[in-house]
């Protein structure tokens, strides 16, 4: 397995006081945005204090910019995103701490997630120009030593992921990442990286990288056949020994999984949030970084089941905004080290600038998204907004339903499906998506459809459809008859199941070219009423040709039927590019050729918007 040194950096290290706040001392910013670690005692020769960091779910974010609203990120608790901001508080901590006493990990999620990341996959792709991916090249700049591989590495396919890591200086890992039909991990799985701290015996810290197992739902179309993704608890007791006989003093897991112990996609794959699962079940972990979740976790103590030791956890929140840094305090007897204690915190990146050494490394690049993104595709007739998409039926979400109608339709003329009604599958991904009256451009389009999906369609019959729009339905509380109107305060109800906190929006999921109530008066599975087409009850076994996603279609969301329906359309194209190509070849957005009110929320039958 690789065995990495890590040298310490006296001078030449690629930074300067000129990165930090301006009039701030590394140690002064750091305490001011709650490092514990920012003053310590002077340690014993048998001691050392060795210190941690990690990011984890950056969704291709580079810079403090979103790309949505053609500005520098802001949102209402002034939180920062990007590597730039990122590599700030890096080389601060490593400032005061010294190069030689830190490492910096990921645990994954990288490549995808933002335009920077769609445009360098899939308009300009990096493996057709040659070019450096923008956040290989960033990565590479601050000098992190190991990456996991998250869920989302693997949405633009095998070929796309092994040029990425190709790029990567750090060693890219995924333990339980195996080649189909057997245990052989297809990629890294662990790396142990070696500490020369100056006048102490090396330390040798081991770090293991683990996936989330939901890619091969997820991302079925890239995978299947090819990888397959096992247990995080069978895989990390099956190689933390192995770090262990390698001679790792100290062993942290890098995962891209939650903590809740939960899943998204019910029982038939191994856990999705199985963080916490690893650290008490798997003795010999000292530390977990972990993400996925989105959330931030600044420490997590979690005590091991078969040792009784503690492992300190933390997650940092996503694109940037948090780093998660662990301090571990060692101990050498016996010709070894030893962590005795461990701590975590997550340090805010809104405390820093953009390091613009990190700013320079991506300029470029940037600025062709940001051309790219203000492209103009067509004249909307008025202003079209997703501020209610999530209670009543919108022109924006219809417009997604109709470019995905036009595209399947004629993909199968000609073909026996051609005869089948088709209905169309959105959700309101992003409330805050707009199109203005006038003219509308990429961003506009990116910020209504924010994933890279691509279309696909699928055979349902009347009762599948039904079924699949009662589990939607699920994502409203009920709420009685004469209850006060308040549809914003009726979404996102709690799962039936403990997977999440509540349904997200994107998990409501609804269908054009059919008509239907949904009764938000009626406790689940019993809410969907009126149900017809063309004026005419849906039966049973009435067949449609369904307009879906590839997340939902492979599974994602555990919606019913969808993903054992037979499967007449995929032609990998991306919904959001098939809208920009829509809107193109039109040139006039109007709702009044689209939109048709064929879904409401209704309480008793009475309408309730």
């Amino acid at each position: 397995m690789p065995d990495d040194e890590v040298e310490p950096t006296t001078s030449g290290s690629g930074f300067s006081r000129r990165n930090l706040l301006v009039g701030a001392s590394a140690a002064s910013v750091l305490a001011a945005a709650g490092w514990p670690g920012a003053a310590q005692a002077a340690p014993r020769d048998d001691s050392l204090k060795i210190t941690i960091m990690g990011t984890s779910d950056l969704h291709s974010n580079a810079v403090n910019w979103d790309y949505y609203k053609d500005a520098t990120y802001s949102d209402r608790d002034q939180n920062a995103i990007g590597l730039a901001r990122v590599s700030s508080v890096v080389k601060q901590i490593r400032e005061k701490r010294g190069r030689d006493h830190t490492l910096l990990f990921d645990a994954g999620d990288t490549i995808q997630g933002s335009p920077l990341g769609f445009y360098y996959a899939l308009v300009d792709p990096v493996t057709e120009s040659g070019a450096t991916h923008p956040i290989a090249a960033q990565m590479n700049a601050i000098g992190y030593d190991a990456v996991a591989l998250g869920n989302h590495e693997f949405n633009y396919g095998l070929e796309f992921l092994d040029y990425w890591i190709s790029q990567m200086d750090a060693d890219v890992l995924a333990a339980n990442a195996v080649h189909a039909g057997t245990k052989v991990p297809a990629f890294t799985p662990y790396t142990i990286k070696t500490m020369k701290v100056k006048g102490r015996p090396p330390v040798r810290v081991g770090v293991l990288g683990l996936t989330n197992p939901g890619v091969v739902i997820w991302d079925k179309a890239n995978v299947s056949g090819k990888i397959e993704v096992l247990d995080l608890v069978e895989a990390a007791a099956r190689w933390v020994p192995v770090m262990r006989r390698e001679g790792a003093d100290v062993v942290v897991v890098s995962a891209h999984s939650g903590e809740s112990g939960t899943s998204s996609y019910g029982s038939d794959l191994p856990v999705e949030n199985a963080a916490k699962l690893v650290a008490e079940q798997v003795p010999g972990i000292d530390a977990i970084l972990f993400g996925h979740a989105h959330v931030d976790v600044p420490e997590r103590l979690v005590t091991n089941t078969v040792t009784g030791k503690t492992v300190v956890m933390s997650e940092p929140k996503n694109w940037g905004q948090r780093l998660s840094v662990f301090d571990l305090d060692l101990e050498f007897s016996r010709g070894k080290w030893s962590v005795t204690k461990g701590s975590a915190c997550t340090i805010n990146t809104n405390t820093v600038v953009d390091d613009p050494e990190l700013v320079a490394v991506v300029r470029a690049q940037h600025e062709a998204v940001v051309k790219y993104v203000n492209t103009p595709v067509a004249v909307s007739t008025q202003a079209l907004s997703a501020a209610e998409a999530c209670w009543k039926d919108t022109a924006i979400l219809d417009y997604v339903n109709e470019v995905q109608t036009a595209t399947v339709a004629a993909a199968v003329a000609g073909t026996p499906e051609a005869a089948l009604p088709i209905v169309s599958i959105a959700a309101p991904f992003n409330r805050g998506a707009t199109f203005p009256a006038g003219e509308v451009t990429i961003k506009d389009v990116a910020g209504l459809y924010i994933y890279d999906n691509t279309l696909m369609a699928s055979v349902l019959t009347g009762a599948q459809i039904k079924e699949y729009l009662e589990y939607s339905a699920k994502y409203f509380k009920q709420v009685a008859p004469d209850a006060p109107v308040d549809p914003a305060a009726w979404t996102n109800a709690p799962w039936p199941t403990p997977q999440s906190p509540t349904i997200p929006d994107y998990n409501y999921d609804q269908f054009s070219g059919v008509d239907y109530g949904v009764d938000i008066s009626q406790p689940v599975g019993s809410r969907i009423v009126g149900l017809s087409f063309n004026g005419a009850a849906v039966a049973a076994d009435q067949k449609f040709l369904v307009a879906v996603n590839n997340y939902r279609q492979s599974g994602g969301g555990g919606f019913p039927h969808i993903a054992t329906a037979p499967v007449v359309y995929n032609a990998q194209v991306a919904i959001r590019e098939a809208i920009v190509s829509y809107a193109s070849a039109q040139g006039t957005i109007d709702p009044a050729d689209f939109h048709v009110e064929n879904w409401r929320l209704v309480r008793n039958g009475t309408p309730v918007v």
